[in-house]
């Protein structure tokens, strides 16, 4: 028997171990990052940040943060490599963490080209706005909670799964800024008075990236139902005019769940603008009735006022994405598959042509449950 193909299949194997290997990092010797922030000091130079996780039992801190000002995030590297134990990774990064100050520019985005070129990293790290100074939070260490990259990546997965924020990653921003049919969007997050992390929302950006609005948790419940990306109940609550409040107690109001969602749109072309249709219905559980009215007796008055109240809502947003002149709803996309001869014209000023659309929405509210209360 020839030994020839022995030899080949070891030749082989040899080349892809030593393909494999060439690279290779021991764990001791490698400090992996969890977040990366960048942000603008006073002086508008640029300032990376870096949050490493401690592990040792002899560390009184759960994680090393650092911070220094660079030219670039790659030209950081070095000099933050220098402050650490070993050769600093990106390729655990949870978390990137964009200052406000930052957005305040266009074009921002091109920074993050490093984090694409190296095809390790990975692309679903979380993007978040911070609106505040980047060293406030970063440097926060809270001592009864997760660390902050741990603490800003479950915020952002369970507040968007209830569609309260968004859940952008890396991947999903590159999408954003590159489709002509979408403006980008982040989450947002605070610090409250008593310096406690707050999901606040979601930042609204222009085409170039720069910052355009923000939008509170329920607002975004409301914009993910304008983008059809509700894909479980959500959480309401709305005023019923008409119904003053009771002292300081907020008697005026009504809760409910959402469920079964549908949005539907139209699209057209005529008087030199664009048309738009949207056509919301929904299922709803009340979950909290403080108005008099009882739904039992008087449901279709009741689902009449509350399906008034949220068209009044969607049609205010609507107005603010009109006046700032981005689509974070996607629009535009629909603009290219129904009128694509028009949206062509318009395809590179599109927040401009949206400004001047008519958007109108329509909603259909069924109460399916008013719970086992009567």
């Amino acid at each position: 028997m020839s030994t020839r193909p022995c030899y080949l299949i070891l030749l082989v194997f040899a080349v892809a171990v030593i393909a494999g290997c060439y690279d290779r990092v021991d764990l001791e010797e490698q400090t992996s990052s969890f977040l990366v922030g960048i942000d603008l000091d006073r002086d508008n130079k640029l300032v990376v940040y870096a949050s490493n996780p401690v592990f040792s039992s002899h560390a009184e801190k759960k994680s090393q943060e650092l911070g220094l000002n660079a030219g670039t995030l790659r030209q950081s590297r070095s000099a933050l490599e220098a402050r650490t134990l070993g050769f600093l990774s990106y390729r655990k990064v949870q978390v990137i963490l964009i200052g406000k100050r930052i957005l305040e520019h266009e074009d921002w985005y091109r920074l993050l080209d490093v984090i694409m070129r190296d095809t390790k990293n990975p692309l679903t790290q979380r993007m978040v706005a911070f609106n505040g100074t980047l060293s406030d939070i970063v440097n926060l260490n809270p001592k009864d909670q997760p660390t902050i990259p741990i603490l800003l990546r479950g915020m952002v997965d369970t507040k968007s799964a209830r569609s309260e924020t968004v859940k952008t990653t890396f991947q999903e921003l590159d999408r954003l800024f590159y489709e002509k049919g979408i403006t980008p969007y982040l989450s947002e997050v605070v610090l409250d008075p008593n310096k406690e992390v707050t999901m606040s929302g979601t930042t609204l950006l222009d085409k170039k990236g720069k910052y355009a609005a923000s939008l509170n948790m329920p607002d975004t419940v409301l914009l993910h139902i304008l983008q059809n990306e509700v894909k479980r109940p959500v959480s309401l609550t709305i005023r019923i005019p008409g119904h003053s409040k009771s002292g300081p107690f907020g008697t005026d109001r009504v809760s409910f769940n959402a469920e079964n969602v549908k949005t539907k749109f139209s699209t057209s072309y005529a008087e030199e603008r664009f048309k738009f249709g949207i056509d919301i219905r929904m299922s709803i559980s009340l979950s909290e009735r403080l108005i008099p009215i009882d739904a039992q007796k008087e449901g279709e008055r009741l689902e009449s006022l509350i399906a008034e109240q949220l068209q009044n809502r969607f049609e205010s947003l609507i107005r603010t994405i009109q006046s700032h002149r981005i689509d974070p709803v996607g629009l535009g996309i629909y603009a290219r598959a129904y009128e694509s001869s028009r949206y062509k014209d318009v395809q590179d000023n599109w927040g401009e042509a949206l400004a001047k659309a008519d958007i109108n929405v329509s909603v259909k509210v069924t109460i399916r449950s008013t719970g086992p209360v009567k």
